[in-house]
């Protein structure tokens, strides 16, 4: 694949126009400490952390899962965590790293999935994003990746802002999700969110559409974390000061409006070579597609 040496290419630089255009903040580059950040929701046994506290494992084993999430909820901003996934037999287990609006399925939810199917040995990761407004998802896409991601860390990103809504790997934007007030209304911005991560048993759908079971022999299953950056605008009832309309922050100027002219390079590659799934080209679940199908990404 042609494109595969560009993407490698355009890494070094594309991370450093990133950095430019996306500086961390202080509160971002804090010590990363668990207990500073987050709660946890699972036995003390399914959750570990490095000597040092800036690497946190989650297992799960026939018991239970496990989970964590942020005590602070956001409206804006940019969040990104390094992952390391479960290696060798993980079919049926879901990693799962995302933003949602309330500590629970609520029916009225907003939402923003990053979710790691699992796979039997030698099959490869997939990646699978959704978006929910009130409730209401059906916007999955599923990409495979350009590399191992049980081997070492790699960096998941979420750029939310009112124009657009970016998911990245590693630097490398695979799904953008844009607003232009759609009459549907389908775009998430006025919710603040939590982020949270987990992993759990999803046998029943994760792989091969639930025809691969979780095999409990090869328990417990780690997924593990470190160096959790977020810099966005924190909630403060009734609203922040923050608010995204004053265009202060780096994350809803117009540079972060849209992809750059090297973004957009890296994305049409992954859009041709990596795409397994993407819920606008289903016409058979969708005889008449979402309107937000019918709009230019790179707008």
């Amino acid at each position: 694949m042609e494109r595969r040496a560009h993407l490698f290419a355009a890494l070094l630089f594309s991370t450093v126009v990133l950095a430019a255009v996306c500086p961390v903040s202080q509160a971002a580059e804090s010590k990363n400490l668990f207990d500073d950040n987050f709660s946890r929701s699972c036995p003390e046994n399914n959750f570990k952390t490095s000597d040092d506290g800036q690497i946190w494992s989650l297992s799960l084993d026939k018991e239970a899962g496990c989970g964590f999430m942020t005590k602070q909820k956001y409206r804006f901003g940019w969040f990104s965590m390094k992952l390391k996934l479960v290696g060798d037999d993980s079919a049926g287990v879901v990693t799962a790293y995302y933003m949602c609006t309330e500590n629970a399925a609520g029916p009225e939810r907003d939402e923003l999935d990053i979710e790691f199917l699992g796979n039997r040995s030698g099959q490869p990761y997939l990646i699978q994003t959704n978006v929910y407004k009130n409730g209401t998802g059906n916007r999955e896409m599923r990409h495979s990746l350009w590399f191992d991601p049980t081997e070492e860390f790699h960096t998941y990103s979420i750029l939310w802002n009112t124009h657009q809504i970016v998911f990245f790997v590693d630097q490398v934007p695979i799904r953008v999700f844009k607003n232009a007030n759609y009459t549907n209304n389908f775009f998430p911005n006025q919710k603040p969110m939590y982020l949270f991560s987990s992993i759990w048993n999803g046998d029943d759908w994760a792989t091969r559409g639930g025809l691969e079971k979780t095999n409990w022999k090869k328990a417990p299953f780690v997924s593990s974390y470190t160096e959790f950056n977020v810099d966005g605008c924190q909630w403060e009832d009734p609203y922040p000061a923050c608010v995204s309309t004053t265009t202060d922050n780096w994350w809803d100027q117009y540079n972060a409006w849209h992809l750059s002219d090297d973004q957009k390079t890296d994305y049409a590659w992954v859009q041709r070579n990596l795409v397994i799934y993407d819920y606008c080209k289903d016409t058979e679940r969708f005889p008449t597609l979402p309107e937000e199908c019918w709009l230019n990404p790179y707008a």
